[in-house]
């Protein structure tokens, strides 16, 4: 059957991107979270000690990998006691939430639940195999023919972040459905705002969240933002033991397997959290470089506790302020790309180098005292 998909959200701003190339510093472009920090030393030599890949890599992943993933989760996540047969390494985990859906099953009459503000994978996934989305935060309101749920904590675009009641209480409603459960956790090491300034972000398969009970739920990884490994496509999802057989024996028809040397780089990545502690204060001096910005240039900044991200509004719609950021040479992503609900924010991405985000700022700050931009004199 073919199926006809949405246009793909990020070619709508070309229009804007023209716009904003004609100004005279050069562009700022903060509409896309992909890293620009080079990837570390440690795992590019690792990747390059692996090159002699002349078997098939496993679709499960190497002892060495799994074993990296469950010391990860227990060290830097607090979740103790995972075995092999929970974990799972993925292309990416863009992958992964499009294709989840069809791994497990699902179809025409099905139903897949995310966040009311979510990044278009998770709706799309669902499309790809007839299923319907629903865009729903309270557990509550989800429906009975909901099968699958997708949290997303630290968030994509809103950066928010939920504490253990409330993976509690989704978990809780994800088992009187007989839905599998699944939180996006790829920011959980990027947190900004007390309590999480020194400490990762809430995992769902915490005992606390759990209580012992792993049934139904997944948290799934990337290592894309905090190790820089977005073109590696490194990711993995972990938690109950049946839910990853089930994906693993279609995964292993489909051929879908990490390719071997970057299984040894994901564990060698795993293993060093110095690189991802340096990161980190790399993202925070631009955080706290650009968000006073944007607020003396009249923007809000609301959420954005943790992860990549400033989720952003001046109370109009997000094209108007798209529109005004583009006159300043800035590029940012319209909150109409994430949902129906917040169609007056605008996400900004921290993945800019200290010169851009720098250079942003320094815009944003004559915008706000009344200086005037090339476009804005035309």
């Amino acid at each position: 059957m073919t199926r006809t998909l949405p246009e793909y959200p990020w070619d709508t701003l070309v229009p804007y991107r023209e716009k904003a190339a004609e100004h005279p510093g050069g562009v700022v472009d903060l509409s896309i979270g992909s890293p620009v920090d080079p990837t570390p030393e440690i795992v590019r030599r690792a990747l390059t000690d692996a090159t002699d890949a002349h078997a098939y890599p496993t679709t499960v992943g190497t002892a060495e990998l799994r074993n990296a993933i469950i010391d990860w989760y227990a060290r830097r996540r607090r979740v103790p006691d995972l075995e092999h047969r929970n974990v799972l390494p993925t292309i990416g985990s863009k992958e992964l939430v499009a294709l989840l859906p069809f791994l497990l099953g699902l179809g025409t009459g099905d139903v897949v639940v995310h966040p009311t503000a979510a990044y278009p994978s998770y709706a799309i996934g669902a499309a790809l195999c007839d299923a319907t989305a629903v865009a729903s935060d309270d557990p509550a309101d989800w429906p009975d023919e909901t099968r699958l749920i997708w949290l997303n904590s630290p968030g994509n675009p809103d950066g928010r972040v939920h504490g253990i009641e409330h993976l509690r209480s989704a978990v809780a409603r994800a088992r009187e459905l007989n839905a599998v459960i699944v939180n996006d956790e790829c920011y959980a090491e990027l947190g900004w705002e007390e309590p999480w300034t020194d400490e990762p972000t809430p995992c769902i398969l915490d005992p606390r969240v759990t209580d012992g009970n792993r049934r139904g739920i997944l948290s799934i990884y990337s290592l894309s933002k905090q190790s820089n490994m977005a073109g590696y496509r490194a990711a993995f999802a972990t938690g109950c033991g049946s839910v990853i057989a089930s994906l693993t024996t279609v995964r292993k028809h489909a051929g879908l397997m990490v390719p071997a040397p970057l299984q040894h780089a994901m564990a060698v990545a795993l293993g060093d959290d110095e690189h991802v502690a340096l990161q980190k204060s790399l993202y925070r001096r631009r955080r706290d470089v650009l968000a006073p910005a944007l607020d003396d240039a009249g923007f809000r900044i609301e959420r954005s506790e943790a992860g990549l991200y400033l989720w952003v509004t001046e109370g109009r719609d997000a094209w108007d302020s798209i529109d005004r950021l583009a006159g300043m040479g800035i590029i940012g992503g319209p909150g109409h790309f994430y949902g129906d609900h917040y169609p007056n924010f605008v996400r900004l991405s921290l993945t800019a180098s200290d010169e851009r985000i720098d250079e942003g700022a320094a815009r944003l700050r004559a915008a706000a005292s009344g200086g005037e931009t090339l476009q804005e004199r035309r």
